[in-house]
C-alpha cells in the first residue's frame, strides 16, 4: 500500500533512526557512525552501524538494514504499515487516510478487541455455576486466584455456542469471528460453532499487551488435550510465545523455556517469572530470535522423553545461532516442572537450576547414552563420535575438559581419546579451508547478494548500478545530469526499480533518501543499505558518468562477462576509490 511521500519524508524526519534505535540498542559513536550489537542476532563485538546522515542502519553481520521503518518493523515484527503507525504515533502525527490501510488495521483492530472480550467472558464463565469444572480443575492443579487473575485464565462452558452469541450480542460479527479463529464452520450446513468447549482457557497475549489468540486444556483424558487458536491475521505460532508478556519483565537475568502452558504458570506462580513456553509448536528461528531480544542465557527445560530430548536437541543449535547461551536441565523425580514445583518446592527446583548442565555436557551426555560402554565395539564407536563432537569445540581448552571426561567414560586414557579428537580437528579444519577456497576462488559468487530473492545475472553492470545508486543517494543533484539512463537499463531490476523510484522523487522535489522507498521487502532494503555501506568511494560526475556508460553499454549488447573480466572491473573501481588491490 503506498502512502503519500511528502507524509513519509516527514515522518523519517520526525523519527531520527539514531533516536529510535536508541530505544533498543546501546549506541556508541565511532566517526559520522554509530555502533551497537545487533539486535537480530546474537555477537558480542559491536558490527551494527547506525548512519543518521543516511538515516539507515546496517549489520555487517547479519546483513540486515534499511531506514527507520524498516527497523520498526523487524525490531517489533511489525507489517510495513503498522510501523508507519507506530512512528507516526511517537511523533505525534496523523496518519493519512489510505482506504487499503485503514481497512486492515480496523480489521486488526476488531479482531484485538474481539480476543480481548473472548477473554473476559472465558474469565467470567471460570466463576459462573457453568464453570464449576473448569474452576474445580485449576484448584486442583495448584492455582490460586492470583494465578488465574495474573494469566487472565478462564473456562469455556461445555457448549456449542455460548460464546458465539455472547460476541455476536456485543455487535461482532459472523465473519469477525471466523477471522478469530474462536469458532469453527460446519461442513454440513455451513453454521459456526464454538471451537472451544469444555476446556480450560489460556490466554496468548504478545509482547504489547494484545490478546491474540487461545490454548485450550481439557478437563479429562480426550484429545486432543490441548487446543489452539488457528493462525490469523493477528496470531503467528511461529513468532509469539506463551507469557513472554510477563516474563520480559523478569529481573532473574535469564529466561527458562518450557513445553507447556501449565509449566510456565507453574514457574511463574513459585517466583520464577522468567518462564515461557511455545505455542503448540517446536522452537522456531523466529522464537530464538524473539528470546534474543530480552535476554543473553535461556534454560531449556524439556520433557525427559524420547520427543522431549529430540526437541532439545533441535532446539540448541537455533538458540545459539541467534547468541544465547543455552543451559539444560533434566528434571528428576517428575515428568516436568509442574509437578516437581508442587513435589519439592522452589528451593529444591533452584537447586536443580543451579546444577543445570551447559549445552556441550548434555550434548556429550546424549552421546553417552546410545552406547553400552561395557561392549568394545560400542565403546570404540563412542571414542569416535565423541572424538567428532569434542573436535567441532571452539577452543582447546573446552577440547581438552570434554575429552578428559569423554575418555574417563569409555575407561581409557585421555593421550588415546587426544589423538583421535586432534584427528577429527584436523579433518575439520580442513573441510572449512576447503570451503572457504571454494568462496575465495568464485568472484561472482563472492559478489551476489546475500539474500538468494536477488540475482545479478550481468555482473558487469550491477556492480555499475550499485555505485550509481551509492553516487545519488549522496548526491542527488547528480541527477540531473543522467536524464538519459533509464530504469529498463538496468540488469537487475531491484536496482532499475530502486532507481526509478529515486528519479521519480527527485523530479517531483521530494527527498531522494533510501529510508523513505516502498515497496521493497526487508531482504531487498537490506541489501540497498549495504550497498550505500559498501560503496564509499568519492563522488565525482566523472565516475557517474563510467557508470552510466557501462550500464548503457551493457544494455545494448546484453553480454555477460566472464570472472576474469570481472577482476578486472573490481580492480579498477578499486583504483577509482584510491582503494589498493
Amino acid at each position: 500500500m503506498a502512502f503519500p511521500p511528502a507524509f513519509l519524508d516527514e515522518l523519517t524526519a520526525r523519527n531520527p533512526i539514531e533516536d529510535v534505535v536508541g530505544q533498543y540498542v546501546t549506541l556508541k559513536r565511532s566517526g559520522s557512525n554509530l555502533f551497537g550489537l545487533c539486535p537480530f542476532h546474537g555477537e558480542k563485538t559491536a558490527s551494527f552501524s547506525v548512519s543518521p546522515d543516511k538515516g539507515i542502519f546496517y549489520c555487517f553481520g547479519c546483513h540486515k538494514g534499511g531506514g527507520v521503518i524498516n527497523f520498526q518493523m523487524e525490531i517489533e515484527g511489525l507489517s510495513y504499515p503498522d510501523a508507519v503507525r507506530t512512528l507516526a504515533r511517537r511523533a505525534g502525527m496523523e496518519v493519512p487516510d489510505d482506504e487499503q490501510y485503514q481497512s486492515r488495521y480496523r480489521q486488526q483492530e476488531r479482531l484485538w478487541a474481539l480476543s480481548k472480550e473472548a477473554a473476559r467472558f472465558f474469565n467470567a464463565q471460570l466463576y459462573a455455576p457453568q464453570g464449576r469444572e473448569g474452576l474445580a480443575y485449576a484448584q486442583k492443579r495448584g492455582m490460586p486466584q492470583s494465578t488465574l487473575t495474573k494469566f487472565g485464565i478462564g473456562f469455556a462452558p461445555d457448549s456449542w455456542d455460548t460464546l458465539t452469541k455472547a460476541m455476536l450480542a456485543k455487535g461482532y460479527t459472523e465473519e469477525e469471528l471466523k477471522e478469530s479463529g474462536l469458532v469453527s464452520v460446519s461442513q454440513k450446513n455451513g453454521r459456526i460453532y464454538d471451537r472451544f468447549r469444555n476446556r480450560l482457557m489460556f490466554p496468548i497475549i504478545d509482547v504489547r499487551g494484545n490478546v491474540i489468540g487461545f490454548g485450550g486444556r481439557v478437563m479429562d483424558d480426550s484429545t486432543p488435550k490441548y487446543l489452539n487458536s488457528p493462525e490469523t491475521i493477528i496470531f503467528n505460532k511461529r513468532k509469539n510465545l506463551f507469557a513472554l508478556n510477563l516474563a520480559k519483565k523478569s529481573k532473574l537475568g535469564y529466561l527458562i523455556l518450557v513445553e507447556g502452558y501449565m509449566d510456565a504458570v507453574a514457574l511463574h506462580q513459585y517466583g520464577f517469572d522468567c518462564a515461557v513456553a511455545s505455542l503448540g509448536t517446536s522452537l522456531t528461528e523466529e522464537h530464538a530470535t524473539l528470546l534474543s531480544r530480552y535476554t543473553e542465557q535461556v534454560v531449556l527445560i524439556y520433557d525427559g522423553d524420547q520427543a522431549g530430548q529430540n526437541a532439545t536437541q533441535r532446539a540448541i543449535p537455533m538458540l545459539e545461532k541467534a547468541g544465547l547461551q543455552v543451559k539444560v536441565l533434566k528434571m528428576r523425580d517428575a515428568k516436568d516442572p509442574d509437578e516437581y514445583l508442587k513435589k519439592f518446592g522452589a528451593d529444591r527446583f533452584r537447586l536443580l537450576l543451579e546444577e543445570s548442565s551447559n549445552r556441550v555436557e548434555y550434548q556429550l551426555n546424549a552421546i553417552l547414552k546410545k552406547y553400552d560402554l561395557s561392549l568394545d565395539e560400542e565403546r570404540v564407536r563412542f571414542i569416535a563420535e565423541a572424538s567428532e563432537f569434542i573436535a567441532g569445540l571452539g577452543n582447546a581448552v573446552q577440547r581438552e575438559i570434554y575429552g578428559t571426561r569423554a575418555a574417563e567414560a569409555a575407561s581409557i586414557s585421555y593421550d588415546a581419546i587426544k589423538i583421535e579428537i586432534n584427528k577429527a580437528y584436523k579433518r575439520l579444519q580442513a573441510r572449512e579451508k576447503k570451503k572457504q577456497e571454494k568462496i575465495d576462488l568464485s568472484p561472482a559468487r563472492n559478489l551476489q547478494p546475500k539474500a538468494r530473492s536477488i540475482r545479478y545475472d550481468n555482473m558487469k553492470s550491477a556492480m555499475a548500478e550499485e555505485e550509481i545508486l551509492a553516487m545519488i543517494l549522496r548526491e542527488p543533484a547528480l541527477l540531473d545530469g543522467i536524464a538519459n539512463l533509464r530504469e529498463e537499463m538496468f540488469s537487475c531490476p531491484l536496482l532499475g526499480r530502486v532507481f526509478g523510484q529515486l528519479k521519480r522523487r527527485h523530479a517531483e522535489g521530494l527527498e531522494v533518501a533510501l529510508s523513505v522507498l516502498e515497496d521493497l521487502t526487508p531482504e531487498e532494503m537490506s541489501h540497498m543499505a549495504g550497498i550505500l555501506q559498501r560503496q564509499q568511494g568519492p563522488v565525482s560526475e566523472q565516475a557517474l558518468m563510467d557508470c552510466v556508460r557501462t550500464v548503457q553499454q551493457e544494455y545494448q549488447s546484453g553480454n555477460v562477462r566472464s570472472e576474469d573480466d570481472l577482476l578486472l572491473l573490481r580492480d579498477k573501481m578499486k583504483e577509482r576509490k584510491g582503494i589498493k588491490a
